[in-house]
């Protein structure tokens, strides 16, 4: 039989902590700025009393094979990008489940060189990057509770979706090839599930990033990019006073590129694992760590990236 765990006796607060630290918000804003399709997020699919809001500042800084936009993959690249991102996480009802809406801006900065085509490219430049927008909602298993509900609610089995839209609202020049903006759209439809096992889970999401053309790539070159699919898996471990660890792997495969009706020859074939960790400052504030790296890698996306984010929670009675 499994073991569930109904945690009423302790205090509210220290339940609290543990059960909300893993809303998505945190690394989804850093990370997710770097690399759209490989985000490595735990704690995605979880459960909150509704009305809680969030409100997450975070720093992200990656070093290695890759830009702002996937659809550019660099060879012999020399680059460093470094993202501040705020944004803003609501919880609400939706179908007598939790759901939650996310909204992020980030600042980017750009620096070094790379080759593309052949061609060597150098930037550096620092701007406003494109904005994200995020729905979440749980289909079963993540029930709408109030904050005076939530301490005996025990997490087991929870599955639900999302979408993510990200905007082409960055600083974008066609005469580069490297950008803080990529200059068009892309929609993220995504499912997932995570299965609590004593201190223990276990977590599983799947997605495809769709892309919009971009009229004007490079020179006015008209670019077009074939859906990314992309999948994740997590293994959680709790502890006491509210602290969690992940280990992560992600994979991802598609996205190639037509440049002026020209197919190119840079399909993406990549998997990456990462690590989380997670705390509680106290009752209204915690801290999140992530880094990740590419284990295996076939055109770009070749880089290693650090993520830490403060997360501010209130409202929905806490």
């Amino acid at each position: 039989m499994r073991q569930r765990h109904n945690r009423a006796y302790r205090p509210v607060l220290l339940f609290l902590n543990w059960k909300l630290i893993g809303l998505p918000g945190v690394i989804l804003m850093v990370s997710g700025v770097v690399a759209q399709a490989t985000d490595i997020e735990p704690r995605s699919y979880t459960n909150a009393p509704i009305g809680l809001n969030f409100l997450v500042v975070g720093l992200s800084r990656a070093d290695g094979g890759m830009s702002l936009d996937q659809a550019i993959p660099l060879d012999d690249a020399q680059l460093r990008v470094q993202t501040e991102v705020a944004a803003f996480v609501h919880v609400f009802e939706l179908g007598g489940q939790s759901a939650r809406f996310n909204v992020s801006v980030p600042y980017s900065s750009i620096h070094g060189t790379a080759s593309y085509g052949g061609q060597q490219v150098g930037r550096d430049i620092s701007g406003v990057g494109d904005s994200k927008f995020q729905i979440s909602a749980n289909f079963i298993g993540a029930p709408a509770l109030s904050a005076a509900e939530f301490p005996a609610y025990a997490e087991d089995f929870v599955a639900g979706g999302s979408i993510q839209i990200s905007a082409p609202t960055g600083q974008y020049d066609s005469s580069k090839l490297v950008n803080v903006g990529t200059h068009r759209w892309y929609v993220k439809p995504e499912v997932g599930f995570t299965e609590r096992l004593g201190n223990w889970s276990i977590e599983g999401a799947t997605g495809v990033t769709v892309f919009s053309t971009n009229h004007d790539f490079f020179g006015g070159k008209q670019r077009e990019q074939d859906p990314v699919y992309s999948a994740q898996i997590n293994l959680v471990r709790f502890f006491p006073a509210g602290v969690w660890a992940a280990l992560s792997g992600a994979w991802l495969q598609g996205g190639r590129t037509t440049v002026n009706g020209v197919l190119n020859n840079d399909l993406q074939q990549n998997t990456r694992i990462g690590v989380t960790i997670a705390a509680p400052i106290n009752r209204y504030n915690s801290v999140k760590l992530n880094y990740s790296s590419g284990v295996a890698v076939r055109t770009g996306t070749d880089f290693n990236v650090l993520n830490l984010a403060w997360q501010v929670r209130w409202g929905g009675g806490l």
